[in-house]
């Protein structure tokens, strides 16, 4: 098994000392939100969740990015959920980055740990208890399922960062490399969520400008990332939300490899105005009626 290092936030509150400047920021295209600024006070609880908290990265927002939204759960010892998801037709993706849990999905039970990859399709019922005795802490990344005609939902998938081997991209000699939990040809899947990794001197050689969305999250190391017009410092702990369209680089300057959690959304077709978007959600409504 291959040493891999999370960032997980713990909380906490900064002196009054401090200095205000930080890397936190908002635009148009993009938004950056550093470690620093996972504090206590701006965690969230949730309807049946025991002893548990949520920093709340990212949520569907009108003229921004409107197709998932992605948290970061503390859950103490003895917490959990046997209610975890309140909406009907949201698919989920967990990522374990400090502790254990388990997760029971249709009877069955997987023990998790820090590395941890579990997909969640709709209609999974699903609950998360830490039975150990010290806190976990895990991204949980949710997305309104688009179900297209003839095609399945996709099944459950428990995997783990150390036991997928990256795939480097065309002609980067490894500098480069995506880990995919996945299969890309799966189109049953309407997102995908990987694991990004640049070595050192590694690069993103141009301006990536495409529609689907992202979440980044750091999970080690530090790069400059080019977002919109910007070139941005990042670090292990930090976010990045892009919307649609906005130009996207990196230069990975080490000393060690930098590494992100990323999301966006695939294989499916725009859909063609608010009623299009909906129909997921209708169509989720429909097929537990006729259940």
């Amino acid at each position: 098994m291959t040493d891999r290092t999370y960032y997980a936030p713990k909380g906490g509150l900064a002196p009054q000392t401090q200095l205000l400047t930080d890397r936190a920021m908002f635009t148009e295209a993009y938004a950056v939100i550093p470690k620093g600024t996972f504090s206590d006070i701006v965690t969230s609880l949730l309807p049946f969740w025991d002893d548990a908290r949520f920093w709340i990265l990212a949520r569907p927002l009108s003229g921004f990015a409107e197709t998932f939204s992605q948290y970061i759960a503390e859950v103490q010892p003895g917490g959990g959920s046997d209610r975890p998801e309140t909406e009907a037709g949201v698919e989920a993706v967990l990522f374990v980055v400090e502790g254990t849990m388990s997760l029971t999905v249709d009877g069955a039970v997987h023990e998790m740990a820090a590395g941890g990859f579990a997909y969640l399709p709709p209609s999974a019922e699903w609950s998360l208890r830490n039975n150990s005795g010290a806190p976990v802490r895990f991204h949980w990344i949710r997305k309104a399922y688009q179900y297209v005609e003839g095609l399945d939902e996709p099944e459950v998938l428990i995997s783990s960062d150390h036991d997928v081997a990256p795939t480097p991209m065309p002609d980067t000699n490894g500098a480069w490399a995506t880990t995919r939990f996945v299969d890309p040809a799966d189109l049953r899947h309407d997102m995908h969520v990987t694991i990004v990794t640049f070595e050192p001197g590694g690069v993103i050689p141009f301006a990536e400008t495409h529609v689907m969305e992202h979440g980044l999250y750091v999970l080690e190391g530090k790069a400059v990332y080019r977002l919109n017009q910007d070139w941005v410092e990042v670090e292990a702990g930090d976010y990045m939300w892009l919307r649609a369209f906005c130009p996207q680089a990196c230069y990975a300057g080490g000393p060690g490899k930098f590494r992100y959690l990323l999301y966006k959304d695939v294989n499916r077709h725009m859909p063609m105005g608010r009623a299009g978007a909906l129909a997921g959600r209708a169509h989720a409504g429909l097929k537990s009626a006729a259940e």
